[in-house]
């Protein structure tokens, strides 16, 4: 079953928020209709590596999508895309505020061909706010919510994290906003305007840090505070074989496990010592790890129920028996690709399974169909082919 199936989403997104969100609906049974520019379509498409003409990461973020292509800045184009939304129930953009204003296809125009469309916007700083036309990217985003700032060694310079998290949370936040007004329109029969901020959503994820410093009113640090390697509990560290391993046991059960497992029942009585006690905590398990590789110890941790996992790199991460039990690593294939390895879906239903049902189109792949579906001849299709609006 398709849970999303008879949904259709009309894409004017470019690069990851956006993409990754419609990719989450995509999986889930959406029509996804992404429209790109004539001449070179979404600038994933050309990022390497390449196969087959395209960018692997195309074949991944664009699965299960359609693609028109569409010139907006035309009389009509647009009109194209009025007919589309007619049909449509979701419009997802990504352009800076006030592109979609002067290309004449913002929720206001849009609403009017379609009231009960559901328009979500996502950009950088949102829609209002002295920030709304600045440029910027994940690390712009992350740094201004204080999500690097607390991220790296204690006394050391912020380190940039190996994810985009303004990116992928934003894309998340969208996918969950849209689904929500979709329950919602079904209640009430109105569509309605959805801005999400990457910075906004960045912030988010502060969290019990946030509701830490709203009450105590102190500055949270690098490197010190519980879950950012303030304590030795809930740390990285290195084994015999120059690889790493984490624990994370927050809670006393986990950490007296800990403490017998690695023989040193001294130990249970300093899960949360601080000051100098702390750092001779932080020496003595820095010993012990370095006494057997970073296996022996996932496999002597894990069987004595400690919150623990090996630092993988991506190799180990998608050979991992588990990881692929999960269906985390899959692979499809295509004429034009043959066999691709992806990332399955993060989340299993018990009535619904994710499939891929193409692996990402050629650019204007479905132009032609859609337009056939809006009444267009085939001589009109062609005219507008050659003036240039498809």
């Amino acid at each position: 079953m398709e849970l999303l199936k008879g949904i259709r989403i009309l894409d004017l997104t470019r690069l990851l928020p956006g993409d990754f969100c419609t990719l989450l609906l995509a999986d889930m049974g959406a029509e996804v209709i992404k429209i790109e520019e004539p001449r070179a379509g979404d600038y994933i498409r050309w990022y390497p590596p390449l196969v087959a003409g395209y960018s692997a990461m195309h074949y991944y973020i664009n699965r299960n999508k359609k693609s028109v292509t569409l010139n907006l800045r035309t009389e009509e184009g647009r009109e194209i895309f009025y007919r589309l939304v007619k049909k449509a129930d979701v419009v997802v953009e990504s352009f800076r505020p006030g592109v979609v204003k002067s290309l004449r296809i913002d929720y206001e125009t849009v609403k009017r061909y379609n009231p009960q469309v559901i328009y979500c916007s996502i950009s950088g700083y949102g829609q209002t706010g002295p920030y709304r036309d600045f440029p910027g990217h994940d690390l712009n985003y992350i740094a201004i919510a204080g999500i690097l700032g607390i991220t790296g060694r204690r006394g050391g310079p912020p380190i940039i994290p190996g994810v985009q998290i303004a990116d992928l949370s934003s894309g998340m936040f969208a996918a969950m906003a849209i689904l929500a007004a979709l329950i919602a329109r079904e209640r009430t029969g109105r569509g309605q305007y959805i801005d999400v901020s990457m910075l906004d959503c960045a912030i988010s994820w502060l969290s019990i840090h946030a509701i830490n410093y709203f009450i105590e009113n102190v500055e949270p640090k690098r490197g010190e505070m519980l879950l950012n390697g303030g304590f030795p509990f809930y740390n990285v560290y290195e084994t015999k074989d120059g690889k790493y391993i984490t624990i994370a046991c927050l809670e006393p059960k986990f950490w007296e496990n800990f403490c017998k497992a690695v023989g040193r029942d001294d130990l249970r009585s300093k899960h949360f010592v601080t000051g100098d006690e702390r750092e001779k905590v932080f020496e003595e398990l820095r010993k012990i790890f370095k006494e057997k590789t970073r296996d022996e110890w996932f496999s002597i941790l894990s069987k004595a129920d400690v919150c623990c996992g090996p630092v993988y790199t991506f190799g180990e991460v998608f050979n991992d028996p588990h990881v692929k039990e999960r269906g985390m690593v899959i692979e499809v294939e295509d004429k034009r690709t043959g066999k691709l390895k992806q990332l399955g879906f993060p989340v299993k239903f018990s009535d619904a399974k994710m499939s891929v049902r193409n692996v990402g189109p050629v650019l204007g792949e479905h132009t032609v169909e859609v337009l056939r579906e809006l009444g267009y001849s085939d001589n009109q299709i062609r005219e507008l082919k050659e003036r240039g609006v498809i």
